[in-house]
């Protein structure tokens, strides 16, 4: 139907595990619309992982993203949304990736609020997890400030 907007939400104990793969790494989980709109406010630079249970997900994003805030240089806040868990909050966090569609798994990177980098499913699909790092290393070289002390 026109204007009906459809959602797949999984059960929480099904994503758990894919949640604690980024939040064991420090990154803090936004739950709410309003803890996106806080994060994305916040000065300087903030990337936001929208996580998924898709394998490229599982076999490549998280990976990724974990190897690469191996890096020296990091954004200032570092966030997740799980689509398929957390419906509002990734709506939100999608609003704030325009002009870029909704993509599962995906990475921005904003900052003082501005969208200044994606990484789209389409850019992860086809490539490893060690080529995901590289790309996301390039754009914190790019985009943030300081190397983590």
């Amino acid at each position: 139907m026109p204007g009906l907007e459809w959602h797949m939400t999984y059960p929480e104990p099904f994503i758990a595990p894919m949640r604690a793969e980024l939040t064991q790494l420090g990154i803090r989980e936004l739950r709410t619309p309003e803890q996106v709109d806080d994060a994305v406010q916040t000065p300087g630079t903030v990337m936001i992982v929208v996580n998924s249970v898709c394998g490229c997900a599982a076999g490549k994003a998280r990976p990724g993203v974990a190897m690469a805030l191996q890096h020296a240089r990091r954004p200032d806040v570092v966030a997740t949304v799980f689509a398929g868990g957390d419906v509002e909050a990734t709506g939100r966090a999608r609003a704030h990736f325009a002009p870029y569609p909704p993509s599962s798994p995906s990475v921005a990177i904003l900052r003082d609020g501005k969208l200044v980098f994606m990484l789209e499913r389409r850019d992860i699909e086809n490539r490893d997890a060690t080529a995901i790092a590289s790309r996301l290393t390039a754009a914190f070289d790019q985009y943030c400030e300081k190397a983590v002390v």
